[in-house]
């Protein structure tokens, strides 16, 4: 019985959800920290345009990733469901800002299918793969690749520059 509740298990991907726009997306929940509240970003000159500024959340400084910003879709005013997904990317600690965060899902794997080949190539570089939950698409993002490593290069440049210790920086 044992080896059955293992083998159920293996077979079964934990997803939080989460919206940005009218679209439903998830991450793997291994990669994902925390899920915290929106609060004050510092701007950040000479990031990338995707990069709304930094935080600091109990004394690291961490980047955060405006996702409507990074999909190329309208900004959006912070509403009482907007959350900033604290997740790891090349082991450093990067927020995303996104309209809403649900519950940790449960999807077994035979639900999920590889990215579609009519995505832009930028597009199928950070999603790995298409979710089905009910009647419901879920699109499964890569977050290791939602920044390239330039983007997190600069980001490091610009946060020594400024004198600040970065949650960012390789040791």
């Amino acid at each position: 019985m044992a080896e059955k509740v293992r083998a159920d298990a293996a077979e079964v991907r934990q997803l939080i959800g989460f919206t940005v726009g009218d679209e439903e997306y998830g991450l793997e929940l291994l990669k994902v920290r925390e899920v915290i509240r929106t609060r004050q970003v510092t701007w950040l000159p000479n990031a990338p345009s995707s990069v709304k500024g930094i935080i600091n959340l109990r004394g690291q400084v961490i980047p955060i990733i405006d996702l409507r910003e990074r999909f190329d879709l309208p900004r959006a005013q912070d509403t009482a469901m907007t959350r900033v997904i604290v997740v790891e990317i090349e082991g450093k600690p990067v927020g995303m800002v996104v309209d809403s965060a649900s519950q940790v899902v449960r999807v077994p794997v035979d639900q999920f299918e590889p990215p579609p080949p009519v995505l832009g190539e930028e597009a199928r570089s950070f999603i790995s793969a298409v979710g089905k939950i009910g009647d419901r698409l879920v699109t499964i993002m890569d977050v290791e690749k939602l920044l390239g490593r330039d983007e997190m290069q600069r980001i490091e440049r610009t946060l020594v520059s400024r004198g600040r210790e970065p949650a960012l920086s390789r040791a």
